[in-house]
């Protein structure tokens, strides 16, 4: 390598960490965590879902190289959700939607749900002939896959209401994982509704297509709960306790930057790809609350959605088992205190 190229990756490697450091000294996070042990693996591969709101692992990169990992990987798949990447071992840590988790618990796969990290990003939209969850009784929903997160975040939706998501409803799934599928299928009358993310509901307002039936931002009890959860590999965290610790740590304040920083978030978006127009992803990441890992109990969702999911036959293990099986709360109780939430 040239005098001349060392001299750029060294500038290179000196402003990616000033920047980090700049964002974690301006959320007043200490630096420097003396009483601690390093990481004892300094890799890590992450496997964040496609949609906007998962800026915040994204952004974690920058803050994981200061918590001592010299490797961090993204894995990602067109045709894969992150939590199966996590399972296979082809991941550590996954950011994806706790309807998702919650079955392949109860089917015993090898996760740890360790933090959820904000509400809201999710709106049900549906065409006029529905007005509100009831209404859906014998309606055709526009899902990404059966067995998918929207799938079975509706389904919870309808089992809170009294209607049977097996049997009462039609279900119209896509043929990937793509949320634009399902959002295709509602624009060209396919079906009558589809959950839709960013930035699907911003191009939906500005069609005048359909309208909102759930927002999980402001409607009860939906935005009581996380819909984003960081969950890891079962046996990575169980072997690699502090390298976790540090994993969620630098998640949590890659959320504070969301919360604090929106228009650094949306540049950042926008630079990798996760969306193109940068009104869009601002809008979208000044709406959600990246702060409610501070005050909400993420063991409170998953019950809930694991109450509803077990009355319908959906799941076939009592909440408690899964709470008890399945997560591992001990790096959030002492991140909270750390990171004075």
């Amino acid at each position: 390598m040239s005098f001349v190229n060392e001299q750029k990756l060294s500038r290179r490697r000196f402003l990616t960490s000033t920047s980090a450091l700049g964002a974690t000294s301006l959320l007043g996070f200490p630096r420097v965590y003396a009483a601690e042990p390093p990481p004892e693996i300094t890799s890590v591969r992450l496997s964040p879902a496609p949609v906007l709101c998962a800026v915040a692992m994204r952004l974690a990169e920058e803050l994981l190289h200061l918590e001592g990992f010299t490797d961090v990987k993204y894995i990602t798949s067109s045709t894969e959700p992150g939590p199966n990447i996590v399972t296979a071992g082809r991941a550590d840590f996954t950011q994806w939607d706790v309807a998702v988790l919650i079955p392949m618990l109860d089917q015993g796969h090898p996760l740890s749900i360790l933090t959820g990290l904000h509400a809201g990003c999710q709106e049900l939209f549906a065409n006029e002939s529905v007005r509100n969850i009831r209404d859906l009784k014998g309606k055709r929903i526009a899902v990404s896959a059966l067995g998918n997160g929207d799938h079975i975040f509706i389904s919870t939706m309808l089992a809170y209401v009294g209607i049977n998501p097996k049997k009462e409803v039609t279900w119209i799934p896509g043929s990937n994982i793509n949320q634009g599928t399902t959002a295709q299928l509602f624009k060209t009358g396919a079906a009558d509704a589809f959950m839709a993310f960013a930035p699907d509901p911003h191009d939906l307002r500005k069609q005048k297509i359909g309208h909102v039936v759930v927002d999980l931002l402001e409607d009860k009890p939906w935005s009581q709960h996380f819909c984003c959860i960081v969950a890891g590999n079962r046996d990575f965290v169980h072997t690699n306790p502090v390298a976790t610790k540090r994993v969620i740590r630098a998640m949590l304040k890659a959320s504070e930057v969301c919360a604090n920083n929106p228009e650094r978030a949306a540049r950042y978006a926008v630079a990798k790809g996760q969306e193109s127009r940068y009104d869009v992803a601002l809008d979208t990441i000044k709406r959600l609350p990246y702060r409610r890992w501070r005050d909400a109990d993420p063991e409170d969702t998953l019950r809930f959605h694991a109450l509803r999911l077990h009355e319908v036959g959906m799941v076939n293990s009592p909440p408690e088992k899964l709470i008890k099986e399945g997560t591992d709360w001990r790096f959030l109780k002492e991140l909270k205190k750390e990171l004075k939430a």
